[in-house]
């Protein structure tokens, strides 16, 4: 206990006294959590759309008005043909072009129907995806409307209908920073802890202190503990700084769940991460090649955490290796107890995986450090 404790303090001071750490350790976490929220919004708008009526009827302008009115989209120009319409496309000044043909009132309220033509510049394929999606919900809710012009109400019993009423649990008012801003603090918690810790002993490495504490009769357990422990703490700091100070007085996100069932997953994931860290530091031989083999992983996890894009969506072989990523886990985790006030029961499976983690990579961080090399 007395070797551990003074590997403690060696760790702090040595963290403490390094200024340019420091202000990576926590300003840089609160910059990037007060930013990558307000980035990371899935839901576009200020779509820039190009509208050419070849009809100029009163249905047109209606449906038109629709269009804007809606404050997805951003009309650009009224061109008179099509060909001119599509020069916007190419020079990116516009995301979507529609074309309303001649007698397009005239064919909805003699024949019933009539087509519309719709084209997208997918070069950003999220962005022409959602946009057609948003115009094709508008134009649609404007047919309803026009049939439910031209339907003569009956005289004696109406036909009955059904009343659709939704309500949204979790987050009432769908507001994307509740839902991002959870995943983000676990992705820069975990991008801390992985990057830090595993720069650590390649640092002692490289100016020689390592040399000292292995000629000691400290045992492998205690200096990997010694190096775990200072940043698991300083994680511990920073995720409640996210959590409180930044998630809840900026973005107004109020845990639902219970705090010490969240920070207990906390506890054992940062465990988990740091391990990650250090059995990746016990590989390397400088400081260069244990970033470039964290960002490597740190990479591959947080773009298949389902942070950015939902597993269900991936291919099978792909959800099945976010099953092998930590931050998998507790972003859904942090999404279940902040957002949902999800209970031990529902996360209890979470737990052992989390537990499994944390044994075997610092297991495996213990049994790889060679105290002679």
């Amino acid at each position: 206990m007395r070797t551990l404790k003074f590997l403690l303090y060696k760790e702090f001071r040595q963290i403490f006294r390094n200024k340019p750490l420091l202000a990576m350790l926590f300003a840089a976490p609160i910059m990037q959590l007060l930013i990558l929220p307000l980035a990371a919004d899935f839901e576009i708008k200020n779509i820039n759309i190009t509208v050419v009526d070849h009809d100029q009827s009163g249905y047109s302008q209606q449906l038109i008005s629709k269009v804007i009115a809606s404050g997805y989209f951003k009309m650009i120009d009224y061109p008179a043909s099509f060909d001119d319409a599509f020069k916007y496309i190419e020079s990116d000044k516009s995301d979507l072009i529609l074309e309303i043909p001649a007698g397009f009132e005239q064919n909805l309220i003699r024949e019933g129907s009539q087509e519309l033509f719709i084209a997208i510049n997918a070069i950003n394929g999220m962005k022409g995806s959602l946009g057609g999606s948003y115009l094709n919900r508008i134009i649609a809710e404007f047919n309803t409307d026009i049939r439910l012009q031209q339907i003569q109400m009956p005289r004696y019993k109406p036909l009955p209908t059904i009343d659709v009423a939704s309500s949204n649990w979790y987050n009432p008012m769908m507001n994307y920073r509740f839902f991002m801003v959870p995943g983000i603090l676990v992705l820069l918690v975990s991008m801390i802890g992985a990057y830090m810790s595993s720069l650590n002993v390649v640092r002692e490495s490289e100016i020689g202190t390592i040399e000292q504490i292995n000629v000691t009769p400290i045992k492998k357990h205690l200096f990997i503990l010694g190096k775990l422990i200072p940043f698991w703490v300083i994680g511990m700091v920073i995720f409640t700084v996210g959590i409180f100070g930044i998630g809840w007085l900026v973005y107004g996100i109020v845990p639902i769940g219970n705090l010490f069932l969240l920070y207990s997953y906390l506890s054992l994931y940062l465990v988990a991460v740091l391990g990650l860290g250090l059995l990746i530091s016990t590989y390397s031989q400088t400081q260069q090649q244990a970033m470039s083999i964290a960002f490597f992983f740190m990479m591959i996890f947080a773009l298949m955490s389902g942070l950015f894009t939902p597993v269900e969506s991936m291919p099978k072989w792909a959800a099945t290796l976010t099953q092998f990523s930590p931050i998998t886990y507790f972003i859904k985790v942090m999404r279940m107890i902040v957002l949902k006030g999800s209970g031990f029961s529902d996360i209890k499976y979470h737990f052992v995986i989390m537990s499994i983690f944390a044994i075997v990579l610092n297991s495996w961080a213990i049994f790889n450090y060679k105290k002679t090399r």
